[in-house]
C-alpha cells in the first residue's frame, strides 16, 4: 500500500461539510473532494457532549489531534481513520453544538474571531492511502479511532461493504426506525454500534449453518435484505406470541435465535406459559432469571438452567443443629436415610461438614427453599438422591 503525508488545515477538510442529523452522517469534505463517511465506516458516535466537546476543547488548546488517513479513491478521497474528529469538527463550525468557553455557553460563530481563526487554521496532519480494496480494508481493521476500538459488526460492516450492508444498516442501525422500541424490549445494544444489525445477522447466519462472515461474503452483492429481514421479523413475531405478557426486563439478550431454531415448532398454551413465569418471577429460589424463558420452553426439564438458590448457612445451621439433637435421644443416625438402614451409619451422628442440605419436596415439585423444607442427609446419601 502506498502511502504519503499530506498537511490540510481544518477550513479546508470541513469547506463543503454536511450533517445528516436523522443519519448520523457527516458526508462531505475538501469542497466535494472528500467523503468523511464511506460505505464502511462506522456511524458518528461522538454526539454525547463529552468527546465531540473534547476535540474542539483540544484545537483550542493547540492540542495535535493525531494522524488521519484518507484512502485514495479515484479522483475522491475517503476517510480511512478520523472520521469522528472530522464530523466533530464539522458539526462544530457549523453550529451543530456549543462548548464553555470562559464560563459560558459558547457556539464557534458565538466565539471570538481569534478563537474561530484558531480552529480554522488548526493543522491536521493526514497519510493518504493508495492500494487495493483488501490492503485498505486490512489497514482499517487495525486501527483504534481517539481510544474507542471498532467492535466486531463495525469490522464486518467495513470489510463487506456494499449494497448489501448499505441496505441493512439502514433496517437496524437507524435509532429512528419506529420498530426500535419494539425490539430494544428483546435485544441489548446500541443500534449505531451496529448492535441490533449483529444479532440479526447472528440469527438468520446460525440459520443457515454460516457464521457471519460467511453471510455477509456471500451476501455482500445483494441489492435487497429481504431473507435477513424477514428472519428477524419471523423471530421477533414468535416471541411476541408465545409470551403475551408485556415483556420483562429479564428477556433482554436472550439467544432468541437458537430458541427459535430448537422450539419455534413446539405448540405452546401462552396463558399457561404467562403464569408460569409470574410464578418463576416471584420465586425466591430462582436465581438466574433470565433462564426461566429456555426452561418454560423445554416443558421445565432442564432446572439448572433456573440456577435454584441451596440453602443458606443459617437455615443449613439450625436444620443440623435440630435433627442431630432429635437423632441423638432416639440413639439413630442424624442422617434420615442411614438411620432407616441396616448397616453400621445406622447410629454414626455425622458432623456438620459431612452433609448436605436437601429439599424434602423437590424444588421442582414445589418444594420452597426454607427451613420447614430442609433435610440434612450425609453426603453420599444426598448425591445419590438426585431431584426425586
Amino acid at each position: 500500500m502506498k502511502t504519503e503525508l499530506e498537511r490540510y488545515t481544518v477550513e479546508q477538510v470541513v469547506d463543503g461539510f454536511i450533517y445528516n442529523e436523522l443519519e448520523g452522517k457527516g458526508l462531505f469534505g475538501l469542497a466535494g473532494k472528500l467523503v468523511i463517511q464511506p460505505e464502511f465506516q462506522r456511524h458518528y458516535i461522538y454526539n454525547d457532549g463529552k468527546k465531540d466537546v473534547a476535540v474542539i476543547d483540544s484545537l483550542l488548546k493547540g492540542y495535535p489531534l493525531g494522524l488521519i488517513y484518507f484512502n485514495v479513491e479515484g479522483s475522491t478521497l475517503e476517510v480511512l481513520d478520523g472520521q469522528q474528529r472530522i464530523t466533530s469538527i464539522g458539526r462544530f463550525v457549523t453550529g451543530k453544538f456549543a462548548i464553555r468557553v470562559d464560563g459560558k455557553e459558547q457556539t464557534f460563530l458565538s466565539l471570538p474571531k481569534e478563537k474561530q481563526r484558531k480552529i480554522l487554521d488548526s493543522a491536521l496532519l493526514v497519510y493518504e492511502c493508495e492500494g487495493e480494496e483488501a490492503e485498505i480494508k486490512d489497514w482499517f481493521r487495525t486501527i483504534n479511532i481517539s481510544g474507542i476500538p471498532l467492535n466486531p459488526q463495525e469490522l464486518l460492516n467495513a470489510i463487506y461493504s456494499g449494497p448489501f450492508v448499505n441496505k441493512a444498516k439502514v433496517e437496524f442501525s437507524n435509532s429512528q426506525n419506529a420498530n426500535m422500541q419494539k425490539w430494544s424490549a428483546y435485544i441489548k445494544g446500541d443500534p449505531k454500534r451496529q448492535e441490533v444489525l449483529a444479532v440479526a445477522l447472528d440469527w438468520v447466519s446460525g440459520a443457515r449453518g454460516m457464521n457471519v462472515d460467511a453471510y455477509l461474503a456471500h451476501h455482500r452483492g445483494d441489492a435487497d435484505i429481504f431473507e435477513l429481514k424477514a428472519y428477524f421479523t419471523s423471530v421477533i413475531d414468535w416471541i411476541g406470541s408465545i409470551f403475551r405478557r408485556p415483556p420483562d426486563k429479564e428477556m433482554r439478550g436472550i439467544e432468541w435465535g437458537r430458541l427459535y431454531e430448537t422450539y419455534h415448532s413446539t405448540p405452546y398454551n401462552a396463558a399457561v406459559l404467562d403464569g408460569e413465569i409470574e410464578r418463576l418471577l416471584g420465586d425466591p429460589a430462582v436465581a438466574n432469571r433470565k433462564g426461566i424463558y429456555e426452561f418454560l420452553l423445554s416443558g421445565e426439564t432442564q432446572p439448572q438452567l433456573l440456577s435454584i438458590r441451596l440453602f443458606d448457612e443459617k437455615t443449613r445451621a439450625v436444620a443440623y443443629q435440630q435433627q442431630t439433637h432429635n437423632a441423638k435421644s432416639k440413639g439413630v443416625s442424624n442422617c434420615s436415610v442411614c438411620a432407616a438402614g441396616d448397616n453400621a451409619n445406622r447410629t454414626r451422628i455425622y458432623r456438620r461438614d459431612e452433609m448436605d442440605a436437601d429439599h424434602v419436596t423437590a424444588w421442582s415439585k414445589g418444594g420452597a427453599t426454607d427451613i420447614h423444607n430442609c433435610e440434612m442427609l450425609c453426603i453420599t446419601h444426598n448425591r445419590s438422591k438426585g431431584n426425586r
